[in-house]
């Protein structure tokens, strides 16, 4: 088929004098500006597991949360990764495995429970709840609350503003140390936000007094779900080994709140740490051993949805995020 030049002239010439903007009849629809529920399924062997985001917590200039830390080695650190030198964000990975006897959520996330302190971080958190329902699991359903410890963004959506349970069949397990430290009103000392922590944890936990269990390092919660002993960050700092068949994911809590920093960087201290310190080389034992014995593990401040694995890297690790398999239970 041939078609004339003058033709194809005059077609050009009508495509550039129309306008390339749409009329008001075909105007653009309006931005959302919300988000998605966000949560991710996987299986842990045959127990099934879902991550539940509880939000993004903003620690806004990273410098003060690592106060001993250089600061030009800090703007070199988030500038090399491609992330904001002025505004440190942690992710809330909140875990819940269901083992086929047990429905088991490990932190509660920020919640509501503390009125006006609940948004100390901002209004980004206290989603877990929505979250969980929009992945067809209801508060009700969970027989079993493990803390990490007993920080606020891993206990204070135990109970709701009133003060009511938001796991109602629930039992909650965390470490004897942190039970007492957390609930001490003589520790409301040094930083400020120590009274707002210990009058949270104090509130959260009284409400399952009668429901409390106290894990133990190296003994198992429920059959598959094992204590670890990782002090520093609180006292009695935990993390637990989640085991089925020829797979573990360990659940790391706070061992590490960010992905470079503080993997790049092992020895670093942070500033919500109990005993900094102890912290410190609490991670890096850990981190060593996971490197080496290539472990799954599950952090719950790292990207989204804080599943991956570290490699060692110079005096360091890198993180290693697990691609999220969409089919990965067909």
């Amino acid at each position: 088929m041939n078609v004339p030049r003058r033709a194809l002239l005059g077609a050009g010439a009508a495509l550039a004098a129309a306008p390339l903007w749409p009329s008001a009849a075909e105007a653009a629809a309006p931005f959302r500006n919300d988000l998605p529920p966000a949560w991710y399924r996987f299986r842990i062997g045959e127990f099934e597991a879902t991550v539940i985001s509880d939000g993004r917590l903003p620690l806004g200039e990273p410098g003060p949360a690592f106060p001993a830390s250089p600061p030009a080695e800090i703007t070199a650190l988030m500038q090399s990764n491609f992330l904001p030198v002025n505004s440190a964000n942690l992710e809330q990975n909140a875990l819940i495995v269901n083992t086929g006897r047990h429905l088991v959520l490990f932190d509660t996330g920020m919640g509501d429970s503390m009125g006006p302190a609940s948004q100390m971080f901002g209004p980004t958190t206290g989603r877990l709840l929505r979250n969980m329902r929009a992945a067809g699991i209801e508060p009700a359903q969970i027989d079993m609350v493990i803390l990490t410890h007993a920080h606020c963004d891993h206990c204070w959506a135990l109970v709701d503003a009133q003060g009511n349970r938001n796991f109602p069949n629930a039992q909650v397990a965390l470490s004897e140390t942190d039970l007492r430290y957390w609930t001490d009103p003589a520790n409301k000392t040094g930083p400020a936000f120590m009274t707002a922590f210990i009058d949270g944890a104090t509130k959260n936990l009284n409400a399952y007094r009668d429901r409390l269990v106290m894990v133990r390092d190296g003994a198992e919660v429920v059959p598959g779900i094992q204590a670890i002993s990782a002090p520093g960050h609180t006292l009695g700092h935990t993390m637990y080994a989640v085991t089925s068949g020829n797979r573990t994911v360990v659940n790391t809590g706070d061992l590490a709140h960010h992905q470079v920093l503080l993997l790049r960087r092992p020895l670093w201290e942070f500033s919500f740490d109990t005993d900094p310190r102890m912290s410190a080389q609490t991670r890096a034992r850990a981190l060593e051993r996971f490197a080496g014995e290539r472990t799954q593990l599950l952090s719950y401040h790292f990207s989204w949805p804080g599943l991956g694995h570290v490699a060692k890297e110079q005096e360091g690790y890198a993180w290693i995020p697990t691609a999220m398999d969409l089919t990965a239970l067909e």
